[in-house]
C-alpha cells in the first residue's frame, strides 16, 4: 500500500488564501508589501524561478520590482543597487537570486541586505537568530518544509529526525528548524560513515543532497515521514528528487512528491516573508 502524498501545491495554495486575506487588511491602512527580486545574468534556472516569484507578487496583490542586470555587472554596481533598494519604503523584501557571477562575492551582497527587509533570510543576523531561537525571518525552503510536515498532523516534538545534506541554505536551517519543535536531530552529509544505520532510526527524513533517487527503500524506516528537498534535471529532461520516490513510498509513511511537494512551498514563505516584513516596517508586527 503506497503512503499517503503531502501535497506541496495544495498547502501552498491554503496558505495563499490567507496571505490575500491580510493584504486586503494591510490596502485599507494603505500599505502594499513590496518585493524587490534582482536576477544578474543568464542562468535559465533562476530566469525561471525569478518569473514565477514576479507571477506569485501579481496573484497575491503585491508591489514588485525585477532588475535583471547583465552579467558583466560589477560588485560595487549590485552593492549601489541592493543600497537603493534597502533605502526604498514601498520594498519591504529583497532578493538578490543566487548563484551570483564569479567575479561577484556572494557573502558581501547577502550582507548588504538590510536584515529587516532580508526575506531569504541568509543575513548574518537572521542566522544568527535562527540558532539561538530569537524571532528572525526564516530561510523560505525549511520553513516549508516544517509546514509540510505539520500539516501531516505527526507530532515532531519527541521524534527522531533525520537530515541529509548540510548546506546553508537546507540542510542546517531545517536541522534548526527541527530542534525548535523538540525534535531530536541528526545530520547526515558526503563523509557520513553509517549513513543507512542512521537515516532507518529516522520518524522524519528530510534529504537535500542534489543526487537524482539517491534514497531508495534501504534507508527508510517504515511509516517515516519523507520531505524530498531535491531537484534534479535527468538525461530525459524529467525533474526527480533526491529520494527515488517509486521504492520509497512503499514503506514510508507520508511523503513528498518531486514535482509538487517542497516546490510551490519555497515561493509561498517567501511571499509569507515579504507580508511580515511589511507589517514589521510599518509597525504593525
Amino acid at each position: 500500500m503506497s503512503a499517503p502524498v503531502i501535497n506541496g501545491k495544495q498547502v501552498s495554495e491554503e496558505i495563499r488564501g490567507g496571505l490575500r486575506g491580510e493584504v486586503e487588511r494591510l490596502a485599507k491602512q494603505g500599505i502594499t508589501p513590496g518585493l524587490a527580486v534582482v536576477l544578474v545574468g543568464e542562468d535559465p534556472a533562476s530566469q525561471v524561478y525569478v518569473r514565477n516569484k514576479e507571477k506569485a507578487c501579481q496573484d497575491l496583490g503585491y508591489y514588485s520590482e525585477v532588475h535583471r542586470l547583465p552579467a558583466s555587472t560589477t560588485e560595487k554596481e549590485l552593492l549601489a543597487l541592493v543600497g537603493k533598494l534597502n533605502r526604498q519604503t514601498n520594498i519591504h523584501g529583497i532578493l538578490v537570486q543566487l548563484p551570483l557571477p564569479k567575479h561577484i562575492n556572494e557573502k558581501a551582497i547577502i550582507d548588504a541586505i538590510s536584515v529587516e527587509k532580508d526575506v531569504d533570510g541568509f543575513h548574518p543576523v537572521n542566522v544568527g537568530n535562527l540558532v539561538i531561537g530569537d524571532d528572525s525571518l526564516l530561510p523560505c525552503t525549511p520553513a516549508g518544509v516544517i509546514e509540510l510536515i505539520k500539516r501531516t498532523g505527526i507530532e515532531m516534538a519527541g521524534k527522531h529526525a533525520v537530515v541529509i545534506g548540510r548546506s546553508n541554505i537546507v540542510g542546517k536551517p531545517v536541522s534548526l528548524l527541527l530542534q525548535r519543535e523538540h525534535a531530536t536531530v541528526t545530520m547526515c552529509h558526503s563523509r557520513t560513515a553509517n549513513m543507512k544505520e542512521l537515516t532507518a532510526q529516522a520518524d522524519i527524513l528530510v534529504v537535500a543532497i542534489g543526487k537524482a533517487n539517491f534514497v531508495d527503500a534501504s534507508y527508510v524506516k517504515p511509516g517515516a515521514v519523507v520531505i524530498d528537498v531535491g531537484m534534479n534535471r535527468l538525461d530525459n529532461g524529467k525533474l526527480a528528487g533526491d529520494v527515488d520516490y517509486e521504492s520509497v513510498k512503499e514503506v514510508s509513511g507520508p511523503i513528498t512528491p518531486v514535482p509538487g511537494g517542497v516546490g510551490p512551498m519555497t515561493i509561498t514563505m517567501l511571499m509569507q516573508n515579504t507580508l511580515i516584513a511589511a507589517k514589521r516596517l510599518n509597525g504593525l508586527a
